[in-house]
């Protein structure tokens, strides 16, 4: 815990649109998140290679690499880290059943309503915290 009694949080946010993923990543920190982002997959696996996260929020498409086959090779990386995945493509029920394939721990449609992504967020967490040995 930090000295405000917040849960320490580590996030990190991987979508190719720069403008919506910074964007993203300024709104929660208005609201006490520190999330890192970057825009390309690897960038994503260099940064989880040097530090795990409790968290990737995935976009689902983006150029050469999948949200799915991103969150693959970043699980094998930090097998603990949980995954949020969020699309602006395809049909509601596609994008349930191709998350729900990946083992994905949430998905959402954009554009993303910033109440919703951080509800998500603190379920995934909090369900982490439940499945960790000593919580």
């Amino acid at each position: 815990m930090n000295h405000k009694g917040k849960i320490a949080m580590k996030i990190i946010l991987v979508d190719d649109e720069v403008d919506f993923v910074s964007a993203l990543a300024e709104r929660l920190s208005f609201r006490g998140i520190d999330a890192d982002w970057v825009s390309r997959p690897e960038e994503a696996i260099s940064k989880v290679e040097k530090g795990c996260y409790d968290l990737a929020v995935l976009d689902m498409k983006m150029p050469k690499v999948s949200g799915i086959a991103l969150k693959r090779h970043l699980h094998e990386i930090c097998p603990e880290m949980k995954f949020l995945f969020l699309t602006g493509h395809g049909s509601e029920e596609a994008f349930k059943a191709g998350t729900r394939e990946a083992g994905a721990d949430c998905y959402m449609l954009k554009p993303v309503q910033i109440e919703a992504l951080l509800a998500n967020i603190h379920e995934a967490l909090s369900e982490r915290r439940k499945e960790a040995p000593d919580g």
